[in-house]
């Protein structure tokens, strides 16, 4: 089974260290702070889930801004 999400490589590719995310599929986790993007997998540390790496193939991150 392939779970690529087609939209996530483009998105992964904008990624920078700094900018604010939310995980789609993990709203709980809260608003996330990149903090790497090295070969499509992404370090983002949310605030209540803390420091977790993703496989930017596979999730499409929604760029957020603090509120």
């Amino acid at each position: 089974m392939d779970d690529t999400d087609p939209a996530a490589g483009d998105i992964t590719a904008i990624l920078e260290p700094g900018m604010f995310v939310r995980h789609p599929r993990a709203p709980d986790w809260g608003l996330g702070q990149v903090q790497s993007n090295i070969g499509g997998k992404v370090t983002v540390n949310f605030e209540n889930e803390g420091k977790v790496v993703l496989d930017g193939r596979k999730v499409a991150l929604v760029i957020d801004e603090p509120s």
